[in-house]
């Protein structure tokens, strides 16, 4: 039978943001984040770049327009509304996880001292149940049209994090959909992956199950919302924002699935709620009697997989220490 020590209670925040306001958005966060604690939650998790949002004005302003002054003064907002660790930005709710034994995943537009300042990185932050940033991971390959406001990450934060009888890691977005990525996770004993999205059922309705049934591992999908209704009037670009939009930027469609590819959680379509489910680690320990990726169905005398998880940097400085 089951202990309880195998009992992990996980809690999906699909919600917008207070697009392109990092303070807004963080104390948004920290609502949420106290409403998990309160359900009793042992894992809280938030979408994609929550914090200060999504790009989803580059696709349709002509964010390509090379030397665009327009482009240019809405990348100048965004670096600004980014997130420095470093700084603090995060202490908030760094002190809820403390004060509550809470863990928690969120995804950050992250603006990078270590690279100088002035790009964004997007990442994936965990902390852990004492308040603890456990790992920063910059997104390894930013997608389409990501790509003229987010800078390549690298594989620093490609690190799994014990919680409970867990092994739990993250990924961003389109990084789960990369074999390499997932593996070097699964390598690690990874058996709870958390998989961050800004939001849309057509990311999250096939490969949540695929993932799950691939490691036979929990699956976490956390999105993001994102309306027209969630673009602040006195935004630039509000009007071609507002032209021909859509229902949604964004809809959502948060899931989990268990390591049998059953839904213990459908995707949930344009709400935006706090969704909390109970895990059980002894359904891990049963499907890997008969698919175990990494463990008894490997053979890494034949294929391995190396890693580099160096913090990159543009300069390596060898100080004199006498």
């Amino acid at each position: 039978m089951a202990q309880d020590k195998d009992k992990l209670s996980v809690a999906l925040a699909q919600i917008a943001p207070v697009w392109l306001d990092r303070e807004k958005t963080l104390a948004k966060v920290a609502d949420y984040a106290q409403d998990a604690a309160k359900r009793g939650a042992d894992l809280v998790t938030f979408g994609e770049a929550l914090v200060p949002g999504y790009p989803f004005w580059v696709e349709r302003t002509d964010g390509a327009r090379f030397n665009s002054a327009a482009q240019k003064q809405m990348y100048a907002h965004y670096l600004d509304q980014g997130v420095v660790v470093e700084r603090g930005d995060l202490n908030v709710v760094r002190g809820i996880c403390a004060d509550n034994q809470m863990a928690a995943y969120i995804g950050v537009m992250e603006r990078a001292p270590d690279r100088g300042g002035h790009s964004l990185y997007c990442s994936l932050v965990y902390i852990d149940k004492a308040g603890t940033v456990q790992s920063v991971h910059r997104k390894l390959q930013p997608t389409y049209d990501e790509r003229l406001v987010w800078a390549q990450g690298d594989g620093n934060g490609l690190r799994t994090h014990k919680l409970g009888e867990f092994q739990v890691g993250g990924l961003n977005c389109y990084e789960n959909w990369l074999p390499l990525a997932r593996a070097s996770l699964y390598a690690q004993g990874e058996d709870l992956r958390v998989s961050v999205w800004p939001g849309g059922l057509h990311n999250t309705k096939d490969l949540t199950r695929f993932i799950a049934l691939e490691s036979r591992s929990y699956v976490v999908a956390v999105s993001g919302l994102m309306r027209p209704s969630d673009i602040p009037e006195g935004t630039q670009f509000f009007d071609e924002l507002m032209a021909d939009a859509p229902e949604y930027f964004a809809n959502g469609g948060s899931a989990v699935a268990a390591p049998d590819g059953t839904w213990l959680l459908e995707p949930q379509v344009g709400s935006e709620d706090l969704f909390v489910v109970e895990i059980d680690h002894k359904r891990v320990r049963e499907e890997r009697q008969n698919l175990d990726i990494v463990g008894h169905y490997s053979r890494p005398d034949i294929t391995q997989l190396h890693v580099n998880r160096q913090r990159q940097s543009t300069a390596v400085f060898d100080d004199d220490k006498s």
